[in-house]
């Protein structure tokens, strides 16, 4: 078993690092790349795409892996080389049904797809990219149909991102969720608006981004294994456990565009970060789905970034940071601002309370592309009329509409957007776990200390990297399945304190 073992990880470290490879060519292209060398890039990236690809289904490690089922099954569940074995045998079983020469497509194609959008979001030029769009999804209509028996196309979509999640689960979670939210979002409206001009003015980047930094420095985000850089849409990326980077964009008018876009990536990354060593250069060294993933980003955001605990301890410190701005700003009123609950255009900088419905009707529309009861040519005034419809807002071009994303232009339609909803979701479940664990974790963040939750996060959630599914994952920490009370409740608790709602 030794002897297989050791080439098992040979297989799955040279994987490792064509992936690897591959995602600092996308890192470039989305920080520093000049625009000349779109075309290469793309080519580069599909070579690289192929040959992984060719590796991760190569008969020899199917044959490997089941060489291997009898010393898996001798072991406990909970082993480390149960584990590899098992979730490498479960991806290998995915990757190996899709062709080489569709990945190297898609690669090549996504790469050219981002470039574009690069130049025609801007613009608001949707007409440039509908075409684009248009071989997008007959790209993800043929990786769907690789999976034959599914119930709906978007479903192998959905569940290469969030294993064992179909549409009609999302669905009901979705309408389980916004039949709470709704009325929460009517009771607010109702409400005097919240004044958060003072998030509003002149706030130089170069203080902006280091008072980011020195926050996320505090979570315990390690800078001698990542870096932040500058993108069009803020991302994390990872090369290695020893390399984990983050993106962010700032506005020189908006004091919290960078700020938030930082601390949610940075949640990203300390989960990375934070995955055992042991499991480097092997299938377990990564979150275990998108939906984890987004607990993370949106934990550290939202229940930690956007909390009154929080900001009673770095208030005074970004007031220092920016005197002019901020210095006869009071904290209530800087707490209320960033939490201001008002239907908005942009999913990135919706509230907590609005933020999911930007997501469900994405997951809508990208389910009835797939479907094809939506018509591509009719994609850009659908947007328009949902968000008329779920937020009273009409976008006024397609910048701001259909083009603000750029996740169908950088990868599939299907299965990109659920994950935030589920890890917004989640975020609340686990946050509320660690407090029963860990009680005095408020009076911690009063005094911007973070090593009991990231301590607990890290043993309990993060350590494990994709040893356990999702559902075995939230079972194990929380006690039972992922389930939309607690979040629920953290809403109604926080924005019913915030805007003076009864009951």
């Amino acid at each position: 078993m030794e002897t297989q073992l050791h080439e098992l990880r040979t297989r799955l470290s040279e994987i490792n690092d064509l992936e690897a490879a591959a995602a600092v060519l996308q890192w470039d292209q989305s920080t520093y790349m000049p625009p000349g060398g779109a075309a290469a890039r793309a080519r580069q990236l599909a070579t690289l795409a192929r040959l992984s690809h060719s590796k991760a289904t190569d008969p020899a490690l199917g044959q490997l892996l089941e060489a291997l089922r009898p010393y898996e099954e001798r072991l406990p569940f909970e082993h480390d080389d149960a584990a590899l074995i098992r979730v490498a045998r479960r991806a290998y079983s995915k990757r190996a049904r899709i062709p080489p020469e569709l990945v190297a497509e898609l690669s090549a194609h996504s790469a050219a797809c981002y470039q574009a959008w690069t130049r025609a979001r801007p613009a608001g030029d949707v007409a440039t990219m509908l075409p684009l769009l248009a071989r997008t999804l007959e790209l993800s209509r043929r990786i769907a149909d690789c999976f034959p028996g599914y119930a709906h196309i978007a479903d192998p979509l959905i569940d290469l991102a969030d294993e064992g999640m179909r549409a009609a689960t999302v669905r009901a979670l979705f309408a389980e969720l916004r039949a709470e939210l709704v009325p929460l979002v009517q009771a607010i409206a109702a409400r005097p608006p919240v004044d958060d001009s003072c998030l509003r003015g002149h706030f130089p980047e170069e203080q902006q981004l280091a008072f980011g930094e020195m926050v996320i420095g505090r979570f315990g985000y390690d800078f001698t294994r990542g870096r932040q850089d500058k993108t069009h849409h803020p991302f994390m990326t990872k090369f290695s456990l020893g390399d984990v980077r983050i993106t962010t964009r700032v506005k020189p008018d908006d004091l919290s565009e960078a700020l938030f876009s930082t601390i949610h990536e940075a949640g990203h990354a300390l989960y990375e970060q934070g995955i055992d060593p042991a499991f480097e250069a092997t299938p377990l060294a990564s979150g275990t789905s998108a939906g984890v993933h987004e607990s993370q980003s949106r934990l550290w955001e939202n229940l930690v970034g956007r909390s009154r605990p929080f900001w009673e301890h770095f208030y005074p410190q970004l007031q220092a940071a920016f005197p002019a701005q901020l210095g006869a700003v009071s904290l209530d009123q800087f707490y209320r601002a960033i939490n201001k609950v008002q239907p908005s255009l942009i999913r990135t900088d919706a509230d907590e309370v609005t933020y999911n419905l930007h997501v469900m009707l994405r997951f809508d529309l990208e389910l009835a592309l797939l479907e094809g009861s939506l018509a591509l040519k009719d994609l850009p005034e659908a947007w328009m009329a949902r968000y008329q419809e779920d937020l009273g807002l009409t976008p006024p071009d397609h910048r701001d509409g259909v083009l603000q994303d750029v996740h169908w232009f950088a990868g599939v339609i299907g299965g990109a957007f659920q994950g935030y909803t589920i890890g917004n979701i989640l975020s609340a479940q686990l946050f509320a776990t660690a407090h029963a664990a860990c009680p005095t974790l408020d009076a911690e963040l009063r005094r911007g200390q973070f090593a009991t939750l990231h301590g607990w996060l890290r043993e309990h959630v993060y350590r494990h990297g994709s040893k356990f599914t999702a559902p075995e994952l939230i079972e194990r920490v929380t006690g039972g399945p992922l389930q939309t009370g607690p979040y629920v409740a953290y809403l109604r608790h926080k924005y019913g304190e915030l805007y003076g709602l009864a009951g």
